[in-house]
């Protein structure tokens, strides 16, 4: 079935994927059965952190499951928490197709996608569904401007997404570094990124973070540090997609969009390894994880949680329980017994 995706355009293919998942994801026993099978529940594995219990810290990023339609899925694949999103207050289509690219030899991703979900409203009530059935799984919700709201109205349209779904998620990220929403990257820099946390911050008391850019410098990415521990948020998400080309050989490398996926591992790591000494603020790393190396290797360097999105497209279904299994043997050859003592051993 993978293979067969493969052969489909990429858009075609990734709706084909959450038709289906979401379908299995409303069948109670159909999906539980296969998830005793698929889960790796390890109390080794079990990550808390911003207050909230993860049973394990692989998690599906922003943008696989943009309106929340498969939740029950991603649960009995096998992974420890998901983020749906980006979401906006209003529906939006995104920008025109054709708008997502696999980048085979490159095992990477181009998209422009443009933030295209079906509302606040619609994921709201599929959140509430899925919370109703009362498993034991970390949503997180991920949160954007509509693209025709000008950059001085942004913050309402992220209240305005925060208050529908506020009830239903674990946490929030406010993404500010998409690169296929004009402007939106403006929203990084201090004064833009101080009145919307100023504004955010007050609106819930459940955990938010904010996700980052990899083209952002040093020197940018200390004064984001600083403005969230200004406004009391909890972590940020590093990195988002970038607009860099590093050495691709794709002849879709051209194309306009952000570029995610093993291109994008080396720089990942370096905005991962700047920011480990900020003990304050939980670090969910994303970017280029393709296997339990690259969990383990960011595990390592202070990171809480990690998020995957291209290496579970080029990983198929069981990327979740490989990954896990892997970790739990590498944990073992370096005589580390929980995730929590490995954190507490790093100085």
């Amino acid at each position: 079935m993978h293979r067969l995706l493969f052969a489909l355009d990429p858009e075609e293919a990734h709706e084909l994927s959450l038709r289906l998942l979401s379908l299995w994801s409303e069948r109670g026993p159909i999906l539980e059965i296969p998830a005793k099978l698929l889960r790796v529940e390890d109390p080794r594995l079990v990550v808390e952190a911003m207050g909230l219990r993860f049973p394990n810290p692989l998690g599906l990023a922003a943008g696989m499951d943009k309106d929340a339609r498969a939740l029950g899925a991603w649960w009995a694949l096998g992974f420890g928490f998901t983020e749906v999103g980006t979401l906006t207050p209003r529906p939006q289509e995104g920008n025109p197709r054709p708008r997502l690219f696999r980048l085979v030899e490159d095992h990477a991703l181009i998209n422009r996608m443009g933030f295209n979900n079906q509302g606040a409203e619609e994921a709201a009530r599929r959140l509430k569904r899925f919370r109703e059935r009362g498993l034991p799984f970390p949503v997180g919700v991920n949160l954007g401007k509509n693209r025709d709201t000008p950059l001085e109205k942004a913050a309402e349209d992220y209240l305005e997404a925060l208050r529908i779904l506020e009830p239903y998620g674990d946490y929030f990220v406010l993404n500010v570094s998409s690169p296929n929403t004009p402007g939106l990257r403006t929203l990084q820099e201090g004064p833009f990124l101080d009145e919307l946390l100023s504004k955010l911050r007050p609106a819930t008391s459940k955990p938010l973070l904010l996700k980052v850019a990899p083209d952002l410098s040093f020197e940018a990415l200390d004064q984001v540090v600083e403005l969230c521990r200004k406004h009391g948020l909890e972590g940020l998400v590093a990195v988002n997609t970038t607009l860099e080309r590093p050495g691709l050989k794709s002849p879709l490398a051209e194309e306009a969009g952000g570029l995610s996926g093993r291109p994008l591992k080396g720089r990942s790591l370096e905005v991962l390894r700047y920011l480990a000494g900020v003990k304050d603020l939980t670090l969910v790393s994303v970017g280029g994880v393709e296997g339990p190396m690259d969990v383990w290797e960011r595990l390592k360097l202070g990171a809480r949680l990690v998020q995957v999105y291209t290496g579970f497209v080029y990983g198929g279904p069981l990327f979740p329980r490989r990954t896990l299994k892997g970790l739990l043997r590498l944990m073992e050859a370096e005589g580390v017994r929980s995730l929590t003592e490995l954190w507490v051993s790093i100085p």
